[in-house]
């Protein structure tokens, strides 16, 4: 299936790819002048305490020129010595000379190059340690979450889930744009740059052993693109997609994803209930706003709860699911609750609420 303006994102896509495929979050990095004047500071400091051994014992080195060894001799015996150039012209004859040459001079020698080719080694084993470390990020990730598009509707339902207990290594983020997957790595999660609609791009998120999938692109089609790839990939991961059109949830749907959000009705929806009530708006919002206020949550029924009816609960329950079915509250099948039901509830968020991968959100006690 090709979609008009498909090719050039992918042609787009693979010109990112080059170089860079896939990014880990990083510590900060310390700018390149910066760098470079701390290096030259320790050089320089490695140099005056070399002047300052070899003035001290002055009286140790000979000089062909004039015997006598002052401090500008000192500078530059110390100079060509840490340099490794060693012209001869100067030497230490005095034994004390001689073993401090062996036992300081030499370690502040070694230490001298090592600053100044610091840089180049620096360069030469970044790759390698690039390498190794995207080897163990790929050995070591499982269950995660695979978000693809970094937008707003993305970075909210990222927000989201890692407000209720999800580690944001545990958060792989897919986008065609490198500054888009640079701002991902740079808040700390890990960052494939690629169209998603392809199943190779895909793969290097480690989609095959993702346990949910959050689809956020711009475009209805392309999410349609990326959920059946996902799910070709992935049987049994969860897929949550969002379209902007309504009439576009069902060809989600079939394509694989296992909930849709139209995201321009919820909006519209939204603000029609908050011309009407303002205040039933206010708590709406509280709602979907996750860790703040009242937050709706669902979880396994407790063994106390089990055999009692959803308004003997002491949490505020709206729905009970059963099996595959969502039933209401007030549906008389719903009693007595039994022990695989789960509950959705309303609670009041707390420092101590968080998320369990098997229990969605569930209140700590």
């Amino acid at each position: 299936m090709k979609l008009p303006g498909h090719d050039a994102i992918a042609r787009q896509a693979d010109e990112h790819l080059v170089t860079h495929r896939v990014k880990l979050p990083r510590k900060a990095v310390e700018r390149p002048i910066r760098q470079v004047g701390k290096r030259l500071a320790m050089a320089l400091l490695v140099l005056v305490v070399t002047v300052v051994i070899v003035y001290a014992d002055h009286d140790g080195y000979h000089d062909n020129a004039d015997s006598s060894v002052d401090l500008l001799d000192a500078a530059y015996y110390a100079t060509v010595t840490l340099s490794t150039t060693g012209y001869g012209d100067i030497t230490p004859v005095s034994d004390s000379a001689r073993l401090t040459n062996i036992l300081v001079i030499t370690p502040l020698r070694v230490l001298f190059l090592i600053i100044l080719v610091g840089t180049t080694l620096e360069v030469l084993t970044e790759r390698t340690r690039e390498d190794w470390r995207l080897s163990r990020w790929r050995s070591t990730l499982r269950d995660h979450t695979v978000v693809v598009g970094f937008g707003t509707k993305g970075r909210s339902a990222i927000q989201t889930v890692c407000a209720t207990g999800l580690k944001k290594q545990q958060v792989v983020v897919v986008d065609p744009s490198t500054k888009v997957i640079d701002a991902a790595t740079a808040e700390g999660y890990a960052g494939v740059i690629g169209d998603a609609t392809r199943s190779e791009v895909l793969k290097r998120a480690e989609v095959q052993r993702a346990r949910q999938i959050i689809i956020a692109t711009q475009r209805d089609d392309t999410a349609v693109l990326v959920a059946l790839t996902a799910r070709q990939l992935n049987r049994q991961a969860k897929i949550v997609a969002a379209v902007r059109e309504e009439e576009n949830a069902p060809l989600l749907k079939q394509s694989g994803a296992d909930a849709v959000i139209t995201s321009a009705s919820a909006a519209g929806r939204l603000l029609g209930l908050s011309v009407l009530s303002p205040a039933a708006g206010m708590v709406m919002e509280d709602l979907i706003q996750q860790g703040s206020g009242l937050d709706l949550v669902e979880r396994p029924v407790t063994k106390a709860e089990a055999g009692r009816s959803p308004r003997e609960i002491d949490d505020l329950v709206v729905s009970v699911v059963r099996g595959h079915r969502v039933l209401g509250y007030d549906d008389p099948s719903v009693a007595p609750l039994r022990l695989t039901d789960r509950l959705i509830t309303i609670v009041r968020a707390t420092p101590a609420t968080r998320v369990t991968p098997d229990t969605r959100p569930l209140p700590q006690d």
